[in-house]
């Protein structure tokens, strides 16, 4: 299957527009953070139809995104992820440590991009198979549930010993006469006795007997009556797909030589398989599920995740401020200047390693963020700011930003509560008033203190509701219903907020 086709099936092609449309359901304000990567996005889709030639010299302009905490540059990234149908890695720069220090190296989150790509990839080939899978997995639970009579084995034992062999079951295990509920119960078939002459009437009458056995076992295994009934399978346990491949390991990287080394033994070494008891229903699933990977092809699985890799690849690099300015410490200290020149190369076009082959990063779209509450994008070594030439300023939440948090997102914390809480019966009612007299309280806290943005939120409403949340449970009805208003949330909340040493560690 041509690469191509396979990204316009599932990359999620969006306009700016409609990008930035999707976030505003789940991101208040930002507007500039969110056509940035809306563009972004969009210019992906765009190189692609550009001719070979031309698609080669386009590199993606990579974005720092700037602002205090709980803004929503962490959930921006969050909600890409989900829109992009790309592969899509978050990670936090202070995981990454200098060469020499012990500590993840910058390399692993290319392997890591690798990894997302090919279980991406592999699912969405399971998709195309999945009727393929599911019938042959029903023919194996039928196998499992109704052997073939005995007088059939002798004709159909090379077809068992096939079977056998790809899924790792055995065949003596049961689950009770398929016929014990039928009114017209038959004789297990294979046990007739009879002359010889009669030998050829009673085998096709056994057959006869046997297909209509099977027929009714289907109906019942499809219509649900058999899910909650046991079967004994060996599950194989699932190695790695394709070819192993050893790669070539810097200092304190342990743990990817430790992963590496298990796929090579992986392969090598006998498949083991283990017995387990599932209901019919588990173990339907996991046979289908089974049967899609052995119909999947390794080779185009692993090139499809590798040319995704390349191509749409997308690295939200948080806290990049965390290992910006100049090393103002002594000691034993993790340079963070050393660990920006470890990150340049990848950010600048690099071939990595990975399970899928080598791994060129030069299209890899990479968005930084950070709060540079304590230094600025400048203290950026000079050639890491030049690869990151968008640069995007968040706002600080206001009051009027913290109303639209609590009420009109999809998931709004109003929304989450009264979901919660509904399930112990407890009916939350927010008055407008109510709602906006938390965002107040957020707002003055925030400014009172650090300005934490929208975590402030979290902290309010759950020792705001934190009685209600104890007590639902036990409640009496007459009491299940709670009235969320101003006079509410400032009998709660007022006397922390006025008292300032209080407030320091409540809110």
């Amino acid at each position: 299957m041509d690469h191509l086709e396979l990204f316009s099936e599932t990359e999620i092609d969006l306009t700016p527009k409609q990008t930035v449309e999707k976030l505003d359901e789940h991101i208040i304000g930002q507007k500039n953070a969110k056509r940035a990567v809306a563009i972004a996005l969009r210019n992906r889709t765009r190189r692609r139809k550009l001719d070979p030639e031309m698609r080669e010299e386009v590199y993606p302009k990579n974005i720092i995104m700037i602002g205090p905490t709980g803004v929503g540059k962490t959930e921006i990234a969050r909600r890409l992820s989900k829109l992009c149908g790309a592969p899509f890695i978050k990670v936090e720069a202070t995981k990454y440590t200098e060469v020499g220090y012990v500590g993840r190296d910058v390399e692993s989150m290319i392997r890591d991009l690798a990894n997302i790509a090919l279980s991406m990839v592999k699912q969405e080939y399971r998709e195309k198979v999945t009727d393929q899978a599911n019938e042959k997995a029903e023919e194996l639970l039928l196998d499992i549930l109704l052997p073939p009579a005995p007088s059939a084995q002798s004709t159909s034992t090379s077809n068992k010993e096939n079977v056998s062999n790809t899924s790792g079951f055995g065949f003596g295990f049961g689950v009770g006469d398929p016929n014990e509920s039928d009114p017209n119960k038959q004789t297990p078939v294979g046990f007739q006795d009879g002359s010889d002459s009669g030998k050829s009437n009673q085998d096709d009458a056994s057959k006869e007997r046997y297909v209509a056995s099977r027929e009714m076992m289907r109906k019942k295994l499809k219509s649900g009556d058999l899910d909650d009934r046991e079967v004994e399978i060996d599950l194989p346990q699932s190695g790695p797909t394709g070819m192993p491949m050893l790669q070539v390991f810097g200092a304190g990287n342990l743990e990817d030589l430790d992963n590496q080394l298990q796929n090579v033994l992986g392969d090598i070494l006998p498949k083991k398989s283990k017995k387990k008891k599932m209901k019919i229903k588990d173990a339907y699933k996991s046979l289908s599920e089974q049967e899609a990977d052995k119909l999947l092809d390794p080779d185009k699985v692993q090139t499809e995740a590798k040319k995704r890799v390349e191509e749409m690849g997308i690295v939200f690099l948080d806290e990049i401020d965390k290992i910006a300015g100049k090393e103002s410490r002594s000691g034993a200290d993790v340079s963070r200047e050393g660990v920006q020149r470890d990150l340049l190369p990848i950010v600048e076009g690099a071939t990595i390693s990975t399970k899928l082959g080598p791994i060129k990063t030069d299209h890899i779209l990479f968005i930084a963020a950070g709060a540079f509450h304590m230094s600025k994008p400048s203290d950026l070594i000079p050639e890491m700011q030049g690869r990151f030439p968008i640069r995007v300023e968040l706002e600080k939440l206001s009051m009027e930003d913290f109303v639209q948090i609590l009420t009109a997102t999809k998931s709004s914390l109003v929304r989450q509560y009264e979901a919660l809480l509904k399930t112990e019966g407890v009916e939350l009612i927010f008055a407008e008033k109510g709602v906006q007299e938390i965002a107040r309280l957020a707002f003055e806290m925030n400014e009172k203190n650090e300005n934490i943005g929208a975590r402030r939120l979290n902290t309010i409403m759950e020792k705001l509701l934190e009685d209600i949340s104890f007590n639902a449970p036990d409640l009496p009805d007459s009491e299940k219903k709670v009235q969320i208003d101003d006079a509410f949330v400032r009998a709660k909340l007022q006397n922390i907020v006025e008292d300032k040493d209080l407030s320091n560690y409540i809110l």
